[in-house]
């Protein structure tokens, strides 16, 4: 399998654009994968850079229904005639990040494209194909993160605190390697680890995506001691681990002392094979 990171928070260098995002391109055995399209259509000219025609992806999964993770979905669209985008039924109700002066931030999906005719929606699981599954409804509350706090959605035409419903993990089965991709795991990427893998008894190679260990809005990291315990978990997990985007550089270099070994960072314009 081969990942290539389209957007991210950080680039490889000056070359490729980054923003506060995640897109990743991800090319299996058989089948071609967009997961997140960034906040911007920038995704696009990164993946241009990389030699990837987007013409040619088979689907497209947006992991939840925030701007960050689907802001240049149109611009797939344009560029893409054909590929379905697999979306919880969920996220396109509406999303708000409270700010440190009290006023509230828009993050939520442009509805417009619901009228494409090419969205799938999606619930709590769906197998999109063959070894390509997307789970979401993680449930439990260890070490969730504290950034969620300032999240809110409205549903049932009552604005409360974002419970992530919307929030879908992707995992990849192929040769007998589960790799699971995780957008920016709300849900604690330990409780994600936790439902799919451990009471799945699903043996997982590798996990990809954002802990959500930043706080935009305040600016501000996840707690040490926090970290330091959800790094202490993923070492002893098993697999190894990719992170990106919201986990933050702080939070990043705290776990990297941590797993000795077992976390690397994923920025703009970076590949991988796995």
């Amino acid at each position: 399998m081969i990942v290539k990171v389209l957007m991210d928070n950080e680039s490889v260098s000056d070359e490729f654009r980054h923003e506060h995002g995640l897109s990743l391109y991800i090319e299996t055995g058989t089948r071609r994968i967009l997961f997140d399209t960034g906040a911007s259509g920038a995704f696009a000219e990164n993946a241009e850079k990389m030699g990837i025609d987007l013409s040619t992806v088979d689907f497209l999964v947006i992991s939840h229904g925030h701007y960050d993770h689907g802001g240049g979905i149109q611009r797939f669209f344009e560029l893409n005639k054909k590929a379905k985008a697999f979306i919880s039924r969920r996220a396109f109700e509406d999303h708000w990040a409270l700010k440190p002066d009290g006023t509230q931030k828009y993050i939520g999906l442009d509805k417009s494209i619901l009228n494409s005719g090419r969205v799938v929606p999606v619930e709590e699981y769906h197998v999109v194909d063959d070894g390509i599954e997307l789970f979401s409804g993680i449930g439990g509350d260890r070490l969730v993160p504290s950034g969620n706090e300032d999240l809110y959605m409205e549903h049932a035409e009552e604005i409360k605190h974002d419970d992530f419903s919307h929030e879908q993990d992707m995992l990849i089965t192929e040769d007998g390697k589960g790799i699971l991709f995780a957008g920016c795991a709300h849900r604690g990427i330990v409780n994600i680890i936790e439902e799919i893998a451990v009471e799945g008894n699903i043996l997982l190679e590798a996990v990809i995506g954002g802990f959500h260990l930043y706080n935009k809005s305040r600016g501000t990291s996840e707690s040490p001691e926090k970290i330091d315990e959800i790094g202490s978990y993923l070492r002893a997990s098993g697999p190894m681990y990719y992170t990106c985007h919201c986990t933050g550089l702080e939070a990043f270099g705290r776990l990297k002392e941590t797993m000795d070994g077992k976390l690397d960072y994923l920025a703009a314009g970076r590949t991988i094979e796995i």
